[in-house]
């Protein structure tokens, strides 16, 4: 059974880093791109950032640019999502996912192009 578990969040203050973390259980996903997403209350779930199966390619929302990283461990079988200079409205749950394309080079920005998902993690940041 293939499992994504997020963790990593929290409260934090503004100005302030979170790392969050994705682990893979079940399935190898060092050969597979992957993405977070992020969903605040009373709104739809949204982009954040992509990385593709190599980590030769990551593309973010423009809300994060310059703020976020996205990593790969393969060892691991995770994803990092280094989260900087944090602002209340990056308060949101926070999900990774995983798309089922083995070596694809591309990143995608759309969550209806990813299969696997995990079960998020609550990111606050207090003004």
């Amino acid at each position: 059974q293939v499992q994504l578990v997020e963790s990593g969040g929290g409260l934090v203050q503004a100005g302030g880093s979170l790392r969050l973390s994705c682990v893979a259980s079940g399935r190898i996903f060092n050969n597979y791109p992957m993405g977070w997403f992020r969903q605040a209350p009373g709104k739809e779930r949204e982009f954040v950032g992509a990385i593709n199966w190599s980590a030769s390619s990551s593309e973010f929302a423009t809300s994060v640019k310059g703020r976020f990283t996205i990593s790969r461990d393969g060892a691991k079988n995770a994803m990092y999502l280094q989260m900087n200079s944090l602002q209340p409205d990056d308060t949101a749950v926070y999900y990774c996912a995983a798309r089922d394309q083995y070596r694809s080079n591309y990143v995608y920005f759309s969550s209806h192009q990813y299969e696997y998902w995990g079960q998020g993690t609550q990111v606050t940041v207090s003004s």
